[in-house]
C-alpha cells in the first residue's frame, strides 16, 4: 500500500489550490483526479469566472473575498501570468431585487466603496448595457474575472514545484479511516494517508458521505456571441465591464470580448438536473440558448450577434447554496471543501489555505464557521 502524508482528492479549482498550499507546508501531498488538470468534465472551466468584494449572497463572505483577492495576486506574481482582471462589475436589476440590495447590505457592513447609478447614467457610460428606467443599479470597481483554467494551472504548478505530486487517471472510489491513518480506495489500489483533503466538485454526494448534507448537480451552458460590427467597441475587454442582471426573466452574468468569440454570457438561475456527473448531455439546449438571447436582446442588444461557441459547466449544489467546508463530521482526519453552488471558483485561492490549516493544524483562522458542514439547514 502508498503511503503519503496528505491526499487529495481532485485537482479542480479548490484541490490544485489545497495541494498547492499543503505542499508550501512541507508535507509530502499526492493529489489525485479521474481527468488531467484544468479539464472541462467539472465545474472550473470555461475562459473566465467572476470575481467581486460586495457579496450579495451574504456579508460573511467578504473577509474570505479580501484574503482571496491578495492569494489570487500572490499566485500571479509567482507564476508570471495574468490571473485577474479588475474591469469593474455592473450589477443591475429591479428595486428590491436580491442582487443590488445583498451587494448594497455586504459594502455597508464592511466599508466597500460601491457605486450606485441611474439607469440613464449606466446606459451613458456604458453604451453596451441597456438598463430600464426603474431600475437599480451599482458598479464596483474591483469586481472583474479570473482565467479559470490558467489559475488551476497556475495552482497544480506550483504544488508540483513545492514537491507534491499531481497523479491523473485515478479515480476515487471511496474512503475510510483506519487507527493508522485514512484509507483511500482508488481504481489502482489503496493509499493510507495521515490526513485527507476531499474536493469533489459534482461527485460530493457519492465522496462526502454526508447524509444530512445532500447535494445536487445541476448543468448549466455557457454561451459566446459575438458582437454586431458597429458595437463591437462597446463590448471589447478595458471598455466594458463584467455584468451581472437579476431580472424578472432569470439572473444572467457576463464578460467582455476576450478573444474572436465575443462576449460570454450565461444565466445563473434554471439549469438541468443530473445523476451522473459522467454521463451529461453537452448539446446546445435551445431553451437555454433562447432564454440567453432574450436577455441580450433585452439588456446588451449590441452583442446579439453570431452564437460563436458553447460549453457546459456543472454546479453543485448545497441545501442551502452556501459552501461546504470544515473537518468532516465523522473523522477529524478529513478536512472537506464542497457544494459551491455556482458561486465558488473566486475563493478557490482561500479555500486552499484553509484546506492545509484544517488538514494540518485541525482548524483555521479564517473566518469559515457559517459553512461548516454541521450548520442549520432550511427545513
Amino acid at each position: 500500500m502508498e503511503h503519503v502524508d496528505v491526499v487529495v482528492a481532485g485537482t479542480g479549482g479548490m484541490g490544485a489550490a489545497a495541494a498547492m498550499h499543503l505542499a508550501r507546508r512541507g508535507v509530502r501531498v499526492l493529489a489525485l483526479d479521474r481527468f488531467p488538470v484544468a479539464h472541462d468534465r467539472g465545474s472550473s472551466h470555461g475562459q473566465t469566472r467572476l470575481i467581486r468584494l460586495a457579496y450579495y449572497e451574504h456579508p460573511d463572505y467578504v473577509p474570505l473575498l479580501r484574503a482571496a483577492y491578495g492569494l489570487w495576486r500572490d499566485l500571479e506574481r509567482e507564476s508570471g501570468r495574468r490571473l485577474l482582471v479588475e474591469s469593474g462589475l455592473v450589477m443591475a436589476g429591479p428595486p428590491g431585487c436580491e442582487l443590488v440590495c445583498g451587494a448594497e447590505r455586504s459594502a455597508r457592513e464592511h466599508g466597500l466603496p460601491l457605486e450606485r447609478f441611474a439607469a440613464a447614467e449606466v446606459r451613458r457610460r456604458w453604451p453596451a448595457f441597456f438598463v430600464p428606467e426603474a431600475w437599480d443599479a451599482v458598479h464596483e470597481a474591483c469586481g472583474g474575472y479570473l482565467f479559470v483554467e490558467d489559475c488551476v494551472r497556475a495552482h497544480a504548478d506550483a504544488a508540483v514545484r513545492c514537491g507534491a505530486e499531481v497523479r491523473s487517471g485515478v479515480e476515487v472510489r471511496g474512503w475510510r479511516g483506519e487507527a493508522g491513518g485514512v484509507v483511500v480506495e482508488t481504481d489502482q489500489g489503496r493509499i493510507e494517508a495521515a490526513r485527507l483533503v476531499l474536493c469533489p466538485g459534482a461527485w460530493a454526494a457519492d465522496v462526502l458521505q454526508l447524509p444530512r448534507m445532500p447535494f445536487r448537480v445541476i448543468r448549466k451552458s455557457l454561451f459566446w456571441h459575438e458582437p454586431r460590427n458597429a458595437h463591437r467597441d462597446h463590448h471589447a475587454a478595458g471598455v466594458m465591464p463584467c455584468f451581472a442582471f437579476d431580472t424578472p426573466q432569470g439572473f444572467f452574468y457576463g464578460f467582455p470580448t476576450l478573444d474572436a468569440r465575443g462576449i460570454k454570457v450565461a444565466e445563473h438561475t434554471g439549469g438541468r438536473r443530473l445523476d451522473d456527473p459522467l454521463a451529461v448531455d453537452r448539446d446546445i439546449d435551445d431553451m437555454e440558448r433562447r432564454a440567453v438571447e432574450s436577455f441580450l436582446a433585452a439588456h446588451v442588444p449590441g452583442a446579439l450577434g453570431r452564437l460563436s461557441d458553447h460549453a457546459v459547466c456543472l454546479y453543485t449544489m448545497s441545501p442551502d447554496s452556501h459552501f461546504v467546508v470544515g473537518l468532516h463530521p465523522d473523522d477529524s482526519r478529513v478536512a472537506i471543501a464542497a457544494g459551491f453552488s455556482g458561486h465558488g471558483f473566486k475563493f478557490a485561492s482561500v479555500m486552499g489555505a484553509v484546506l492545509a490549516d484544517l488538514a494540518i493544524d485541525g482548524g483555521t483562522a479564517h473566518p469559515i464557521g457559517f459553512l461548516s458542514p454541521l450548520r442549520p439547514l432550511p427545513a
